[in-house]
């Protein structure tokens, strides 16, 4: 039978968003701080070469070039004051969880509730600042050695750490604040709409290089059916869910008996979502992106990790997928699903599975389910991304037609969308219990005196 909430849910249309108030101020507030970000990719860092760096940029743009203008929004092609976009503050992220899953004092602080949790994203932050102070260092030193710099020298190595430290620390403050007072996760969203802007013109490249003869006919119509079964596929996965059946006992309220309900537990194949490809993303980038811009002035230990790290390579292929395997089952532990606090909560409802005991029973059947729809998860998020990402190094693919592309933006877009419709929603419910309450007062209204004559 269909709950009162999924009829609502199903009956809710686009219409309501004209009533729903609350919900336009949260959208324009989203898209008027994109269109901040938008706008920051195009200014650039004093002191670069324009000309050199559009050269440069044509020729790296089919290797890992590629990769890093997409998760920067194109800022890297451009050296935009957001070049070094939102990847430090994620990579930040990972440390910060690793070690809060393994240090005693910040998992203690995890267990500290919203203080506990202000003062991790506090060192998130501190660690954003350090990354991203050392991979501008290093992208100005490479820079320079590229000769891609009108004015070498100590001023625009200072000049470029500030600016480039100063922009992931605003699109840092622009991620939370979308997160907090607009829709959807603002990173997600952040990488989201760099990857959106440049599409049209990795499409058009795509379509030049069909009508030039360098691809032919046959890869473009294959490439673009791939991208649609790559979309119907990745759709399938994200609502494909496991569902555990709960039971609820009787319970006694004063006089009253009601009787128990039962209810199910639903487990995604990949609770997880998006993170894990952008988590292994942006470890792969930490190296690559001081090694990009150095040209032919790396040394022996750059040179070697742009040989076997750069996109296709086999063991850029491994290091990716045994990241996106391993971040999976992580993310999933520690922020997604956790089965502790879970198992804790149904107790705490007097909640149960059949046949296993409520508690620690209850949370090492949970591990045990979790653990093995993470072998499909990982095993699913893995191809998505290796797959387009072997044929696009044989046939020279834009990197936009890649699997993690094609994943963060059907996976963004349908968290998106989803914390749209529960806004909606939600402003159903207050609709019908505002007219519930105008409702119970004129009923309950005294009666009218009978006129005097």
């Amino acid at each position: 039978m269909v709950s009162a909430a999924e009829q609502m849910a199903a009956n809710t249309s686009w219409a309501a968003l004209a009533k729903a108030t609350e919900l336009r101020r949260r959208i324009f507030f989203t898209l008027g701080l994109l269109v901040v970000y938008r706008i920051g990719t195009f200014i650039p860092v004093p002191g670069i070469d324009g000309v050199a760096l559009r050269e440069f940029m044509d020729e790296a743009a089919t290797g890992i070039g590629g990769m890093l203008n997409m998760f920067t929004g194109g800022a890297i092609s451009r050296m935009g004051v957001f070049a070094l976009g939102i990847m430090p503050y994620i990579s930040a992220s990972i440390i910060i969880q690793l070690f809060a899953a393994m240090v005693p004092a910040l998992q203690q602080l995890k267990k500290e509730g919203e203080a506990g949790r202000k003062k991790i994203n506090q060192y998130t932050r501190y660690g954003t600042v350090f990354l991203a102070v050392f991979q501008s260092w290093g992208l100005a030193l490479s820079l320079e050695a590229g000769d891609l710099v009108t004015d070498p020298g100590l001023y625009f190595r200072i000049a470029c750490v500030i600016t480039l430290v100063g922009g992931t620390m605003f699109l840092m403050w622009l991620g939370e604040q979308i997160t907090a007072r607009g829709v959807g996760n603002g990173v997600s969203l952040i990488i989201f709409i760099g990857i959106i802007a440049e599409i049209p013109a990795a499409l058009a490249q795509f379509l030049e290089q069909g009508r030039t003869g360098t691809l032919s006919p046959a890869v473009i119509i294959g490439v673009l059916l791939m991208i649609i079964v790559v979309i119907g596929f990745v759709v399938f996965m994200e609502r494909a869910l496991r569902k555990i059946h709960i039971q609820y006992p009787r319970r006694q309220v004063g006089m009253k008996v009601y009787d128990g309900g039962s209810s199910h537990l639903p487990i995604k194949v990949n609770p997880s979502g998006v993170i894990p490809p952008i988590f292994a993303s942006s470890l792969l980038l930490l190296p690559v992106t001081v090694s990009t811009f150095s040209g032919s002035q790396t040394g022996p230990v750059l040179s070697t990790i742009l040989a076997y790290f750069g996109p296709g390579q086999p063991l850029y292929l491994f290091f990716f997928a045994a990241m996106i395997v391993f971040f999976t089952y992580f993310y999933t532990a520690n922020v997604a699903f956790k089965t502790e606090d879970v198992a804790e909560n149904l107790k705490n409802q007097n909640g149960f599975v059949p046949g296993i005991r409520p508690g620690k029973r209850t949370e090492e059947f949970l591990d045990y389910v979790v653990n093995r729809i993470l072998v499909v998860g990982s095993a699913y998020l893995a191809g998505v991304c290796l797959l387009p990402e072997i044929l696009r190094s044989e046939f020279a693919v834009p990197f936009y037609f890649g699997g993690s592309s094609v994943l963060i933006v059907v996976s963004v877009t349908m968290d998106t969308v989803s914390q749209i419709q529960s806004h909606l929603l939600a402003h159903q419910y207050e609709g019908l219990l505002e007219k519930s309450r105008l409702g119970g007062k004129r009923r309950s209204s005294p009666p009218k005196p009978p006129a005097r004559r």
